[in-house]
């Protein structure tokens, strides 16, 4: 098969070949076979190599977008740490402040001359571009090139206009002019660092509310540049803030000794009046924490980056320190950031709902140990009913998807099934330990997953025309792992079996019909049963004896038993009949139909007589009758009784009735000669 792996492989010249090599129909048929061989091989290799490569890819994009995540988080790490060292050398004499003011007024000027310079080249060079640049202050600018985010593929080559407000896109035409793509706010930009590839390098990822997009610079200075600027521009308001100044120091004796004295000298008309309006925004300002202003925009930025605990601990303190701060003077803007709270608290159970909808998986292990974490949270964050509702609907979906697969790969649904419930429901418990509330819903869904169960079940397993063996079988394979459950405290036995009995006693009267209609139809000779070799009869012994009856005392000779062979035959089927119908009848609502279908199957073949026309001992059909009712009869009772644990009483008064009705043995007729010879 190798001259199909051949770039230059012809279909036509394989044809001709394989047609010359070949001798008569046979060899073709059977290259044929090996050529379709090949084929099944190739594309089940081609499906594993996909599936393959498919999981590397989906585990890749993980890796990556934790990456970004991680990246993200450093890049505003390293931006509060800069902020904190420049706070900490803000500490500076007055001289030093005077000579920064005056720098500070030369730098300002300067600033307004790059500032209108580049108001006037962005006017002029940019088409397009129709935005308002008054009063804004310009940072940087420069020519980067746009990259593919999945093969890092040179797309088209960009120039960036960044003021403090607004970063300005323009796309570089053939003829070096500029035409405008976009614009972007700053501060609803993240910038990350992407690490240097062996055929990308000084490439930055900017993550805006369009998407992700990928821009290279020439140089690495020039990356680090542009890094530098864009968080700058993030922070521009905050540094722009007035700071606060030194501490104020406690004034010595003189100074304390001279304010008493010119408070002593001024009289109270003289005091100047302070509004009380005047007084508390200094105080409300004083006392609104840093932290809690920019709280609702570090929830946003945890969540995003999917620091689901620390974004809910956030927001469990914000509203602890705000409920604490009730009964004190009200805090500047505390409705508003309450609000702001609330909505983040509201878009981050979105956020965990749709996590938790997501996570439902063929495996169902799987599913839950990934419903964990949201699940957890939601829990904490007082969302339980959400939560439970959303984790039952994932574990349906896994549920009754292990069911298909089970069913097509011909494996015991039974177990299955119940196992997976006692996880599902152990599962829930546990998570929901402090919630009674919610156990209400689990109830509710093992009941309509019961009632999907059992719907499936009579639908691929207790068809039309099943065999009462069968039927016993997938009852019993159903009712052992349905009574584990208890152990949980979720008894669900009973309902099981009113879900199956419709469905069961239908079956149970289509087996009794077809029984009885088969009893009678084999023609009986009424003669001893000759097994023809000694190993035949010492084979029919031991399978009765595994049935629990000894037919021993009836055998006549080497070969010979004294029972009709009909007899032996109902013995052998009533007493598998009597083993089935114990182990349905476990369930109390079956017991009456099976005593019957018994009942009626026994007096049916009871009831059968020799033709009139046919010469039969009376004694021999007798014997066949004594031994059904005598030796058979206790025997299945006790069998019954065995396996299900129930009395068959029905059988036992059927017993008691035809033990009465037996006479003594009729006396065999003979034939009577006449004479008339005297």
């Amino acid at each position: 098969m190798k001259e199909f792996d051949d770039f230059n492989f012809s279909v036509d010249k394989y044809t001709k070949e394989l047609t010359r090599e070949c001798v008569g129909g046979s060899d073709l048929q059977q290259r044929k076979k090996e050529i379709e061989a090949y084929n099944e091989q190739t594309s089940a290799m081609l499906k594993q190599t996909c599936k393959k490569n498919y999981m590397q890819f989906i585990q890749t994009a993980k890796e990556i977008s934790h990456l970004e995540s991680e990246m993200y988080q450093l890049s505003h790490i390293l931006i509060e740490q800069r902020n904190i060292l420049a706070t900490m050398t803000d500490g500076k004499t007055t001289s030093n402040l005077k000579a920064d003011s005056i720098e500070a007024e030369s730098s300002a000027a300067t600033e307004d001359v790059e500032n209108s310079q580049a108001t006037r080249a962005v006017k002029e060079m940019v088409q397009g571009f129709n935005g308002n640049l008054e009063g804004k202050t310009f940072l940087n600018e420069g020519a980067l090139i746009e990259l593919d985010a999945n093969d890092y593929r040179p797309i088209q080559r960009v120039f960036f206009f960044l003021f403090n407000d607004v970063l300005i896109v323009c796309k570089v035409k053939h003829d070096k002019r500029l035409e405008f793509l976009t614009e972007y706010d700053p501060k609803r930009i993240a910038v990350i660092n992407i690490k240097d590839l062996d055929g990308v390098k000084n490439a930055i990822n900017i993550i805006t509310p369009d998407g992700s997009k990928i821009y290279q610079s020439i140089t690495a200075a020039g990356k680090s540049e542009w890094i530098e600027k864009l968080e700058e521009a993030f922070r521009f308001d905050q540094q722009k803030k007035p700071k606060k100044g030194q501490a104020p120091q406690p004034p010595n004796r003189s100074k304390q000794q001279q304010q008493q004295a010119q408070s002593k000298s001024a009289t109270p008309e003289k005091l100047p009046e302070q509004s009380p309006t005047d007084a508390q925004p200094k105080s409300l300002e004083d006392e609104t924490p840093e932290w809690l202003s920019t709280a609702s925009e570090e929830i946003q930025t945890l969540v995003a980056q999917r620091h689901f605990e620390d974004a809910q601990s956030l927001i469990k303190r914000t509203q602890e320190f705000l409920s604490m701060a009730q009964p004190k003077p009200k805090l500047l803007q505390a409705d508003v950031i309450q609000a702001k709270i609330k909505q983040q608290e509201q878009k981050l159970t979105n956020v965990l709902l749709q996590e938790l909808s997501n996570s439902h998986n063929r495996n169902l292990q799987i599913a839950l140990r990934e419903v964990r974490r949201p699940l957890k949270i939601l829990v904490e964050m007082g969302r339980s009913r959400q939560a439970s509702a959303t984790l039952l609907k994932v574990c349906t979906v896994s549920l009754r998807v292990a069911q298909r697969e089970a069913r097509r790969n011909n494996a015991e649904i039974s177990e299955l099934f119940f196992c997976d419930l006692t996880q599902v429901a152990c599962d829930f418990l546990s998570a929901f330990e402090q919630q009674p509330a919610c156990v209400s819903a689990l109830v509710v869904w093992c009941n309509a997953e019961l009632q999907y169960f059992a719907s499936q079940l009579i639908k691929h397993y207790l068809t039309k025309g099943t065999s009462l063996e069968a039927v016993a079988k997938c009852v019993e394979r159903v009712r052992k792992p349905a009574t584990k459950l208890t152990e949980i405290g979720l008894d669900i036995s009973y309902h099981l079996e009113g879900l199956l009995r419709t469905t069961l006693e239908s079956l149970i009267e289509e087996s009794k019909q077809r029984l009885l209609d088969a009893v009678g139809r084999t023609e009986e000779s009424w003669q001893p049963y000759n097994l023809q070799t000694k190993s035949n009869l010492k084979r029919l012994l031991l399978e009765l004896d595994a049935l629990g009856i000894d037919v021993r005392a009836q055998t006549t000779g080497d070969t010979w038993l004294s029972l009709t062979q009909s007899t032996v035959v109902f013995v052998r089927q009533f007493l598998q009949l009597t083993e089935h119908c114990g182990c349905l009848a476990k369930g109390e609502t079956l017991l009456q139909s099976l005593e019957h279908l018994l009942r009626d199957l026994f007096l049916a073949h009871h009831a059968l007589r020799p033709p009139s026309d046919m010469s039969v001992d009376p004694n021999f059909v007798m014997k066949n009758k004594i031994f059904l009712v005598d030796n058979l009869l206790p025997i299945a009772i006790e069998k019954f009784r065995k396996t299900s644990g129930r009395q068959c009483e029905t059988m036992r008064e059927l017993h008691t009735k035809l033990s009465r009705q037996q006479g003594a043995p009729v006396p065999r007729q003979r034939s009577v000669y006449t004479t008339d010879v005297f």
